[in-house]
């Protein structure tokens, strides 16, 4: 039987991969990628030729029982996100839970997830939070923000750039103008910035 690797990829600067992400990466005999333009930016930056094949939040239920398949027939798969750690606000949820119900042997690779630097770099106590990742874009969005309202651990959402001002107040509104919030962007990129 085979192995599924989930491999973390560097969130901004390609240096931040490990040794052994890059190890399992060549040797794979197929990496899944969440978008295969993206991963093989990666993978030309170090020199890696090897199979890929699209798995994202668009086809990834259609693409778990093939994928099982060549596990179970003894292939290693590698699974990565465009940025950070796959299963984490990105595909892989459903392939993991698919593989422990199968006794297939996965192994998740420390690494890269974008909300740790961001969480250090904030200032705000570490020691508890709660990750909530992408909040709802519309329906239930109001309401999980309001149960969230009187949350005392520091909070982590993910955000796209169009929404922030939208999300900043909406924040204001229902946790209050005293709440401070820290925002960052381009983790471990040249125009890194925190807020």
């Amino acid at each position: 039987m085979g192995i599924l690797y989930l491999v973390p990829t560097p969130v901004g600067n390609l240096e931040d991969i490990t040794y052994r992400a890059l190890r399992i990466l060549k040797e794979a005999d197929l990496i899944l990628a969440e978008d295969t333009r993206t991963t093989g930016i990666l993978l030309k930056h170090f020199e890696i030729k090897n199979a890929m094949l699209s798995y994202h939040k668009f086809n990834e239920h259609q693409t778990v029982s093939s994928v099982v398949s060549r596990l179970n027939a003894g292939e290693t798969v590698a699974v990565v996100s465009d940025a950070g750690t796959p299963g984490i606000s990105d595909p892989g949820f459903l392939l993991v839970r698919t593989c422990l119900e199968h006794g297939i042997e996965i192994e998740t690779l420390p690494g890269a997830t974008a909300f740790v630097p961001a969480l250090v770099d904030s200032g705000f106590p570490c020691d508890r939070f709660c990750f909530e990742g992408f909040l709802p874009a519309k329906k239930g969005r109001t309401k999980r923000l309001l149960q969230l309202a009187d949350e005392e651990r520091t909070m982590i959402f993910y955000e796209s750039p169009y929404r922030l001002v939208k999300t900043l107040t909406q924040f204001a509104e229902l946790f209050g103008p005293e709440r401070k919030v820290s925002v960052c962007r381009e983790i471990s990129k040249i125009h890194e910035e925190s807020v």
